[in-house]
């Protein structure tokens, strides 16, 4: 069983910056595909970014494609988003997912971490 604890969501100003870490532990982390969506309040959750268990593929949202980076750290059993150029829209409660390489359903999720972008 995965455990994903997230971290470093905050209150920023529009046009700012934040890096999110979601840290695994209780499974393999290096066969495991990761990703992050986010929900803001009334709306549905959203897709934000993804990453292969190897590291080497990676899908993006339309709404923060060329914004956002996905990325992971092996050795320390850790999924990162490093959000630049943040909007007001970008607000919202982001989860870390994670499954294994050769499922199709993301079937652990963290807690999630909360993102305010004031304008």
């Amino acid at each position: 069983q995965v455990q994903l604890v997230e971290s470093g969501g905050g209150l920023v100003l529009a046009g700012g910056s934040l890096r999110l870490s979601c840290a695994a532990s209780g499974g393999t982390f290096s066969i495991y595909d990761m990703s992050w969506f986010r929900q803001a309040p009334g709306k549905e959750r959203e897709f934000v970014a993804s990453i292969s268990w190897s590291g080497g593929t990676t899908n993006y949202g339309d709404t923060v494609k060329g914004r956002h980076t996905i990325s992971r750290d092996n050795a320390k059993n850790t999924v990162y988003l490093q959000m630049n150029s943040l909007k007001p829209e970008d607000t919202a409660v982001y989860y870390c997912a994670a499954k294994s390489r050769w499922n199709s359903n993301w079937n652990y999720w963290g807690q999630g971490t909360q993102v305010t972008v004031s304008s």
